[in-house]
């Protein structure tokens, strides 16, 4: 059995919808994440034994094996074979697990676990025919056996539950984007180029949804959403932006790495996937949690780094009510209410980010949790080298 190593973690940047990335076909964000983390860590593209790719919306753009797609339009060796998967907000980080867990196993000496998605381009749910609100195509029994809601009305239930108010999810949300835009190098994010509202050809550094002057004024002033009858909580200010983006990271076997000279940045102490109440749906965070700090024999207190998906203010708040953690260790560079959510992109995005942090912040333990649609979570826990 080796250990399976991050060698290099990269990420494009996320672009608002039909925003700098509005002509930018998903698969070819893809090729440049791909051919982005090979470049960084000096790795022959030929040595990569298989592409693990998340994406959620399969449709259209993102259909046909995108992964495989994308392994092409970036020059790698046809021999070079790719996956495609979809576990919905966990889709890359599953593709992390399921690459490391490829390597560890003997199986390979080099994989990539990499994600996309162009929600302005392939939009959310038109893999199902989303249409008015309503799960049109999902299996009628299935409501006979849960009650399956949106996940806004489930972020809604989350502050009920925990006694959330709209004021401590609008202070998390300018948190977020003061923290992300308080960053001045973006050294996991790769420079591209898109389009500015003109139309103009411009680079893009960072996120171009991050706001530098978010009002809490202007932000209490939103209507809710998913209550509009003014009782809620979730409105677009406090939830995750929708985006466009890819990100990818490079897995090795630790003493092949190192034979051919390559540095490794982070080994895996827990790999993390569970099921929860389809319902509420986003609390499986709180189990992953539990589950990967057991694994890696820690308490929330060892940890030098937390990345929880801000998919809603509420998920993470609920989250930090169990655990207590120190806050200035969770979404230290802001999250996705701020730098937005390409759902299948997210999960290798935020590793990325976190090795990103732990080496700029001299850190060595470092978690990644995700909440997931009907009731899942991935979580991971990595140790810096």
């Amino acid at each position: 059995m080796g250990e399976a190593v991050i060698l290099e973690a990269v990420r494009t940047p996320f672009g608002r919808r039909n925003g700098a990335f509005r002509e930018v076909r998903p698969d070819g964000l893809l090729a440049d994440a791909l051919r982005g983390v090979v470049e960084r860590a000096g790795l022959d593209a030929a040595r990569v034994e298989d592409v693990v790719t998340g994406c959620v919306t399969q449709a259209g753009e993102q259909g046909a094996n995108i992964g495989r797609l994308g392994v092409m339009l970036a020059d790698f060796p046809v021999e070079v074979p790719a996956v495609t998967l979809n576990r919905m907000c966990g889709s890359s980080q599953q593709a992390v697990h399921f690459a490391s867990q490829a390597v560890a196993a003997g199986d390979m000496a080099y994989a990539i676990g990499c994600g996309v998605e162009s929600m302005s381009r392939a939009p959310m749910f038109s893999d199902i025919a989303f249409e008015g609100g309503g799960f049109e195509r999902l299996n009628p029994a299935l409501f006979e056996k849960q009650e399956l809601i949106h996940q806004g009305e489930s972020a809604e239930r989350i502050a009920d539950r925990w006694k959330i108010s709209r004021n401590d999810a609008d202070a998390f949300a300018a948190r977020s984007h003061a923290l992300a835009s308080g960053r001045r190098d973006h050294p996991e994010i790769l420079a591209l180029s898109g389009l500015d509202a003109e139309g103009n050809r411009t680079e893009l550094t960072s996120d171009e949804g991050v706001r530098p002057d978010v009002s809490l004024k202007k932000m209490s002033g939103l209507k809710t959403v998913f209550r509009p009858d003014g009782n809620g909580v979730v409105t677009a200010g406090n939830a995750s932006q929708i985006s466009d983006g890819a990100s990818a990271v490079l897995i090795g076997d630790r003493e092949r790495a190192e034979a051919d000279g390559l540095k490794p940045k982070a080994r895996f102490l827990a790999r993390i996937a569970v099921g929860d109440d389809p319902t509420m749906q986003l609390t499986g965070v709180i189990p992953a949690t539990r589950a990967a700090l057991k694994k890696a024999r820690l308490s929330i207190n060892d940890l030098d780094w937390i990345e929880i998906n801000e998919a809603f203010a509420t998920v993470v708040l609920s989250w930090a009510d169990d655990f207590r953690p120190d806050m200035e260790k969770v979404n230290p560079w802001g999250g996705a209410i701020a730098h937005g959510h390409p759902l299948g992109a997210t999960g290798g995005g935020l590793m990325a980010k976190m090795v990103a942090g732990l080496e700029a912040t001299d850190g060595t333990l470092g978690l990644q949790v995700m909440c997931i649609g009907h009731g899942m979570a991935t979580a991971t826990i990595i140790e810096r080298i």
